[in-house]
């Protein structure tokens, strides 16, 4: 439903699952696909007597989060009890900060179709995850697996800042890109390391009052959270339309039948009964060592496309394509300071070798040529012995298949060198405007797009081996 009265209240609410190897307040693993209920132990148990200790790695994944994310680090910490009943909530309440998060305040830049926009965020909070309930596993009964509980996560909460489904769909692309970056969340929603709850509201344009909002919980792909925004808001709107009242309340999302469905209604912060936490201390974090986590952050990816941009004089498409993701960036720098060519490099990165890991389904750490390789490879395609294409489609592939063979005994023995040779190229050249004649005429007449026709039928002629720079300009001399 389109409708020009309303306009749309978006707050985002993203649970990020961390990459440390044990749990928030134990040393049970946190390791994906383990057997249900094996990575558990007495304290994730929630065993009497059992006594929770700290993960001081998660205090630095938090803290180098929220300098990328332009955020104010809090220094007086303190954890507090989130109370309420879940059947994989063993304790009965979430170990969580309430009044005193971590990080406060900050913003994440998107694209939009307007330009950039700095989507403010409230806070960035520690608490740990609930276990899984499964319910689809038997007919009569819920599954419960506590594999995930207690394991590490940082909730980030944005402001109600967004103000389409197509933001929101940015903004999670935006932050999924930044802790890949960062290596503080692997991103795979699909495994649940990384969960968005939508809060939506709508409200006639020009109110400054919210809207009465609904929250859909656990969306567990980029393009579901697009999809059950777009859903929601056309639901909101009919309500409203039909002259009912928005009920407060939390809804989850079918992605099978695209439709949202009512879970229970929602609960306000009182409902939780917050208090501090009695079986952790509080703690400080000194200038100090943000001061030392900031030094070991790697240059974020707004940085490393603006130095692309303006130092290689790449395009900001290319500079955007090769800070996808980090290992691309680094693979870049390495090859291209090896080259010194940093246009072809960017090529060769964002083309083939991108769609390599791709088609292969692995990351650009592990594509099978090393940076000297690489590199080699480019700079003997850059001689002009051997065409771009080739290089790309197949001396690229054979090189990976015999890892110490050299680019241009490879090109040899494939019968991949380009024909230079002014006197085969004018013979190719000769024959094929001789085999056209009315053509010939139609070019001369002004049909000058004619000339990839010829071009064609000389690499034709060649069996691909002919030198097309060399060809193009022969066959504008001939056709003069």
């Amino acid at each position: 439903m389109v409708n020009d009265k309303y306009e749309v209240v978006i707050g985002l609410e993203v649970h990020a699952q961390l990459l440390t190897k044990s749990k928030l307040f134990s040393g049970d693993s946190t390791s994906f696909g383990a057997s249900p209920n094996t990575h558990v132990s007495p304290i994730s148990l929630a065993h009497p007597g059992t006594l929770p200790v700290m993960n001081k790695e998660v205090i630095a994944l938090a803290v180098k989060l929220g300098i990328a994310l332009n955020c104010n680090i809090e220094q007086q910490n303190y954890f507090a009890r989130k109370n309420y009943f879940y059947p994989d909530l063993p304790k009965g309440y979430q170990t969580s900060q309430d009044a005193a998060p971590i990080c406060k305040g900050g913003f994440l830049t998107i694209q939009t179709p307007n330009g950039e926009k700095n989507v403010k965020l409230n806070r960035i909070h520690m608490e740990e995850d609930a276990g899984k309930s499964i319910h689809d596993l038997f007919e009569n009964y819920t599954a419960i697996d506590l594999n995930r509980a207690g394991t590490a996560l940082l909730e980030i909460v944005t402001e109600p800042d967004l103000s389409s489904a197509e933001e929101a769909y940015s903004y999670i692309t935006a932050l999924r890109k930044l802790v890949r970056w960062l290596d503080i969340c692997d991103g795979n929603m699909e495994e649940g390391s990384l969960r968005c709850d939508a809060n939506i509201s709508v409200r006639l344009k020009g109110e400054t009052k919210l809207g009465t909002r609904v929250e859909v919980k656990n969306l567990n792909s980029i393009r579901n959270v697009k999809k059950a925004i777009e859903i929601e808001v056309d639901r909101l709107i009919g309500i409203i339309e039909n002259g009912e009242n928005v009920i407060q309340e939390t809804r989850s999302f079918n992605a099978d039948n695209n439709s949202t469905f009512s879970l229970r209604s929602k609960e306000d912060a009182d409902d939780y009964r917050y208090f501090p936490e009695p079986d952790l201390p509080p703690f400080n974090i000194t200038k100090e060592y943000i001061n030392t986590i900031k030094n070991e952050m790697p240059e974020l990816p707004a940085v490393l496309q603006e130095k692309y941009i303006n130092a290689h004089r790449l395009t900001a498409y290319d500079a955007a394509r090769i800070c996808d993701d980090k290992e691309g960036a680094i693979l870049y720098e390495t090859v291209a300071a090896q080259t010194g060519n940093y246009k072809t490099t960017a090529n060769w990165i964002t083309g083939p070798i991108k769609n390599y890991c791709n088609e292969n389904n692995f990351s650009m750490n592990n594509f099978p040529l090393n940076a000297s390789q690489i590199a080699t490879l480019i700079n003997f395609t850059e001689t002009g012995k051997v065409h771009y294409n080739l290089a790309s489609t197949k001396l690229m592939y054979a090189m990976i298949n015999d890892k110490t063979a050299s680019p241009e005994s490879l090109a040899v023995s494939m019968n991949l060198l380009q024909e230079n040779n002014t006197k085969a190229l004018e013979i190719w050249v000769i024959e094929t405007l001789f085999s056209m004649p009315e053509k010939v005429k139609e070019y001369r007449s002004g049909k000058k797009g004619l000339l990839g026709l010829f071009a064609g039928q000389v690499k034709k002629l060649s069996k691909g081996k002919a030198d097309m720079d060399a060809v193009n300009k022969m066959l504008e001399e001939k056709l003069k």
